[in-house]
């Protein structure tokens, strides 16, 4: 199995040196069942550098995968053994199935807006999927020194921006999306998010925002919600939801402010985030 691996390293290092190209007679379809296997790796090189990066190349550059082979890939992503790959655990190597596999399903998302290949049944249960994920995962660190990248925040919030573009999406699952959002702010796992994610997840409110995707008066009354939080009883977890939301607001609010018209929005984030500040009041 080890002499797998490694020869996958060598093949994937040797197909970025050929800009992506396989050699004659080379199948798609065998290296891709390598790579999700081994999509998951701890080695940040195969997972991060080769694996995710020969997706893309593949996928959004290269445009070689049909409807078919997308759609086959995303049911494979969603199972029990990738994007909920032992969902629920922390602090072990699980993680990086999961996000990593969440960031596929990001590039697939892309190239069904692109060019629709998913019918109403299986774009339901994309969504259903990606916020079940968002809503119960657990391990939500960000950068290790070894290991790299697990950052799951910020890869679903990447999928879930891809979500809220589809045509399919309506006002109801834009809401959910919203919800979700919340819940990763508010998480009770005692985590603040140090590497970015809150810019991550303002990415998809301002995409909704810029692309008119929602009442206006609708994303006002979601912001004003998020500081509730502030009323909570004194405890860790009310610091970590305040801390992340906090920061999630600024993040929205200097995104915004370049083109930011209405003075509600404006308001709307102001005041929470004074509400959520301490140092303000």
């Amino acid at each position: 199995m080890n002499d797998i691996r490694e020869q996958l390293i060598i093949d994937l290092q040797r197909i970025e040196e050929n800009d992506y190209e396989l050699r004659s007679g080379e199948q798609l379809r065998d290296y891709v069942k390598l790579m999700l296997e081994y999509i998951g790796d701890p080695q940040p090189e195969l997972r991060d550098d080769l694996i995710y990066s020969t997706f893309y190349k593949w996928m959004n550059e290269k445009k070689w995968f049909s409807d078919a082979e997308l759609r086959e890939l995303l049911l494979i992503l969603l199972d029990e053994q990738h994007l909920f790959y032992h969902i629920g655990s922390k602090e072990d190597q699980a993680v990086f199935t999961r996000t990593f596999s969440v960031l596929v399903v990001a590039l697939i998302l892309q190239r069904h807006r692109e060019k629709a290949f998913l019918d109403s049944a299986e774009f339901t249960n994309v969504k259903e999927a990606l916020i079940r994920y968002y809503e119960e995962e657990q391990d939500l660190r960000g950068f290790m020194q070894e290991e790299g990248w697990a950052h799951a925040a910020a890869h679903g919030a990447d999928a879930l921006d891809e979500l809220v573009l589809c045509s399919e999406s309506d006002a109801a699952i834009r809401e959910e999306v919203l919800a979700v959002i919340q819940r990763m702010l508010y998480n009770n796992h005692q985590y603040i998010f140090s590497d970015e994610e809150d810019e991550r997840m303002a990415t998809i409110v301002a995409t909704i925002i810029d692309h008119h995707l929602l009442p206006q008066q609708s994303i006002v009354d979601w912001v004003s919600s998020l500081e509730q939080c502030g009323g909570w009883p004194r405890s860790r977890n009310k610091y970590v939801a305040r801390v992340n939301t906090k920061n999630f607001l600024r993040s929205l609010y200097f995104r915004l402010l370049p083109t930011m018209k209405n003075q509600d929005m404006v308001n709307a984030l102001l005041k929470s985030e004074m509400k959520l500040n301490e140092f303000t009041q």
